[in-house]
């Protein structure tokens, strides 16, 4: 049956005059009335007084409630009303930035310096790969008052190949390095016995350049389930111009094995490098020098967590060969580690005593010390221990801090040190005062380190840091080229969408080094190195998601300090350069 509009009207209208009916009873009306004030309305607060009678209820309230009956007539009514689909409200995306697989990088700089840096790789199939990787850094020298050839080149290039699988991943590089670098140190007396004219045909006649070459071969496995956890292996061999050679293998399979509920994680390292020299640094002593050894290491440790501490034990057991003087050592290192949260991830106290036992290199000392003269004595270095503790956490949820001090207990630690020299012409290049040698010493060191990091927004980001050294040691009268003093500050700013730029100063403290011109009957003197800070910064402009273009600026105070004794470093440098992104 179908009701009108007509009829639904009479039906409401009789609907709410059945409720209004039972609403209000009969006879009941509400009327008006006129109310006076004659005075203002002070109000006043009587004393309190107990209520000692029990209150007289009023019956009315509590009459039978009056039963109301009704029913809802429920009737059918057909609806044309179709709902239109709503739309979802668009968010304003910001454009994600491509990022490329392959880049090339080239700069230009006064003192002739020339950067440049290739990168490629490309897929070969879905879980396999090949990259390459070119770098060079060249300067044409032309550090003030310095009298020898002081231009430098280094070039490296790597291939490399890997794959990606889910039960493991792998990759081998295979590299080539070459470095030229020159002896230009002369110390500041140099010559003062000579005549000038001799002096300047001296100078003239040292050919103060050398080369080292490096190939390198190495790899790295890791699974991701079975006991195996990670192998990595490396060979390299190294060389200069003077006829040295060294070897280098070294292969450090990890392992982790499930013992009553705990992962006992398990290092095994196989470290061996064997060399020559073809003589010691006096030519009075032309007897090649070799040496050979090889350090087998265990490192078993397992890790505690709970709520708000974690705790690492192990230890570390290991034994050195020496081949070339038949001798055998052993040695055991501590491995505990702990931690324990304060306040959460504000306050973290930690402490440990770890050491270890470390393989000296030829190769690893040019790579700190370009101007080491080929007549090296090498053995391992011991840390024995090195005892730690500090607090870390955050200031605020974007400023975070580190705070560490450790005591450094070292055997046999290298020391760079500045070698003697004569004023003869029948010298090595390398034995006029201007190269270095490596010396040992058991060495203890306080320190103290501290750090600061803070992102003051997704655009700005700023670091500082600094650490503080006393050195105790035996044999030598100072802790040689070992500064006291390391501070280190850094600042990052995206100012727009192209345009970035970033700051960066540190600060390096006094060193002591030693040296002795042999021409005189006098004593070795002793030589301060003064401390010296140096000031960088860069600009940059994004083209593109390309194309980038770059301003650095180095040495901005234009200070002629000196790293090493009696090498200085390049004063005041710009370079202007590109970044270009591509894919193949």
């Amino acid at each position: 049956m179908k009701i009108n509009f007509k009829n639904k009207t009479i039906i409401l209208l009789f609907l709410i005059t059945f409720q209004l009916t039972f609403g209000q009873k009969k006879g009941e009306s509400i009327g008006t009335e006129t109310v006076n004030v004659v005075k203002p309305y002070s109000p006043t607060i009587s004393d309190a007084f107990k209520v000692k009678e029990n209150p007289s209820l009023d019956d009315k309230g509590n009459e039978a409630k009056e039963t109301i009956k009704y029913s809802i007539l429920s009737v059918p009514v057909a609806s044309t009303f179709t709902p239109s689909k709503g739309k979802a409200e668009g968010v304003e995306k910001s454009k994600q930035e491509r990022l490329f697989t392959n880049y090339a990088t080239v700069g230009l700089g006064n003192f002739g310096t020339l950067n440049a840096e290739l990168f490629v790789t490309q897929k070969l199939g879905n879980d396999d790969y090949v990259a390459g990787m070119f770098r060079h850094h060249s300067s044409q020298g032309g550090i003030k008052e310095v009298e020898l050839n002081d231009e430098f080149y280094d070039t490296a290039l790597n291939v490399g190949y890997g794959v990606n699988n889910r039960d493991m991943s792998w990759n081998v590089d295979l590299g080539y390095q070459n470095q030229i670098y020159n002896y230009y140190g002369l110390p500041a007396d140099f010559g003062t016995t000579l005549l000038p004219e001799n002096r300047y045909d001296l100078v003239r006649g040292i050919s103060p350049g050398h080369t080292y070459n490096t190939i390198s071969l190495g790899g790295n496995i890791e699974f991701t389930e079975g006991v195996f956890s990670k192998i990595s292996a490396n060979f390299k061999h190294f060389s200069d111009s003077f006829s040295s050679s060294e070897n280098r293998f070294y292969v450090k399979p990890t392992f982790k094995v499930e013992v009553m509920e705990q992962s006992i994680n398990t290092n095994v390292i196989v470290d061996h490098v064997s060399g020559s020299f073809e003589k010691n640094y006096f030519n009075n002593n032309t007897e090649p020098l070799k040496y050979s050894f090889t350090n087998l290491g265990i490192e078993p440790s397992f890790v505690i967590h709970e709520d708000d501490w974690i705790l690492e034990l192990g230890a570390g057991l290991f034994y050195s060969m020496d081949a070339e003087n038949s001798k055998n050592k052993i040695f055991f290192y501590p491995k505990v580690n702990a931690s324990y949260k304060l306040v959460g991830d504000l306050m973290i106290f930690y402490t440990g005593a770890n050491g270890s036992l470390n393989q000296n290199s030829y190769a690893d000392f040019v790579n700190e010390n370009p101007f080491l003269s080929p007549t090296l004595n090498m053995k391992p270095t011991s840390n024995q221990y090195t005892v730690f503790a500090g607090l870390k956490g955050k200031l605020a949820t974007n400023v975070s801090y580190n705070l560490t001090g450790s005591y450094l207990n070292e055997t046999n630690k290298a020391l760079f040190k500045s070698n003697n020299y004569t004023e003869d012409a029948t010298n090595e290049n390398y034995a006029y005062g201007n190269s270095f040698g490596v010396v040992y010493d058991d060495v203890r060191t306080f320190r103290f380190y501290g750090e600061l990091k803070a992102d003051f927004s997704e655009n700005v980001t700023f670091g500082i840091n600094g650490t503080f050294n006393s050195y105790q040691n035996d044999a030598e009268l100072e802790a040689w080229n070992l500064p006291s003093m390391k501070l280190s500050s850094n600042l990052d700013v995206n100012i727009t969408k192209q345009w970035y730029a970033g700051l960066n100063v540190f600060y390096v403290g006094e060193r002591k080094d030693m040296q002795q011109n042999t021409a005189f009957a006098t004593d070795p003197v002793i030589v301060s190195l003064k401390s010296y800070f140096d000031v960088n910064a860069h600009l940059g402009y994004k083209y593109n998601d390309r194309l980038t273009c770059f301003l650095k600026l180095n040495n901005i105070a234009n200070q002629n300090y000196e790293k090493w004794l009696n090498y200085p470093v390049q004063g005041f440098q710009v370079l202007v350069g590109a970044n270009y992104k591509f894919d193949f």
